[in-house]
């Protein structure tokens, strides 16, 4: 598969029809993926920069199994946060997927839905594997809301890098995730960007003053602050 140009094939955790039970445990898998490839650190690290006056009121869009979430959380308590933090997901098997897996003690509400439908004073919105999933237009249109609705905000994603691509299915196979973790894993770093790729779409959406930067490992990050 060449990696010159973005990937537009299908991911099977995509699927309209998939097994309530089937998707619970591929986006646990998702979860200790996120875990050994470090990837909360940019969106904690980003966190640091954006947070003012100990409060947060913010916004995960496609939170999937939570684990942003509940990470976030437990920096803010560890940081002395007052925290009110929101996901939202169009996929109605993730909101009870993610209440399985997070305390009640945490200050999370999963909503099932269209984050369009979540318009308002935000002091964050960011997501976290989500902007690939998305068609030209929708990245456009949540660029935009993002803009619109947050005081700042963050794109976690991945880096479309030849040996991010090469080296993958090592990795799952040796971990043992989930099949269809193994199997869209590689379409997700094939239907990612690269930095060029994200000024085109900035500059498209109108958007000026985000900053484009690559975190270990083989992350792709858009950080907007104001």
């Amino acid at each position: 598969m060449t990696l010159a140009r973005r990937s537009t094939a299908d991911e099977l955790m995509d699927a309209d029809d998939l097994d309530p039970a089937v998707y619970s445990a591929l986006i646990g898998d998702l979860a200790r993926v996120n875990s050994a490839t470090m990837a909360r650190r940019p969106t904690l690290a980003f966190l640091k920069r954006a947070v003012r006056n100990r409060r947060l009121r913010l916004l995960d869009v496609g939170f999937g199994d939570g684990d942003m979430l509940r990470s976030i959380s437990r920096w803010a308590a560890r940081h002395d946060v007052t925290a009110e933090l929101v996901g939202v997901d169009l996929n109605p098997r993730s909101a009870p997927a993610a209440t399985a897996h997070t305390p009640a003690t945490m200050p999370i509400r999963y909503v099932t839905g269209d984050y369009a439908d979540m318009g308002g004073d935000w002091d964050a919105v960011v997501s976290s594997l989500v902007a690939h999933h998305m068609t030209h237009p929708q990245l456009l249109a949540f660029l935009r809301f993002m803009e619109a609705n947050a005081r700042c905000w963050f794109v976690n994603d991945l880096h479309r890098h030849r040996f991010a691509h090469a080296g993958y299915p090592l990795l799952a196979m040796l971990a043992r995730w989930h099949p269809i973790v193994r199997h869209d894993g590689r379409i997700s770093i094939a239907r990612s960007f690269r930095p060029a790729e994200w000024r085109d779409i900035l500059a498209e959406a109108g958007v000026d003053g985000a900053r484009i930067f690559r975190a270990f490992p083989f992350r792709l990050c858009v950080e907007r602050l104001r």
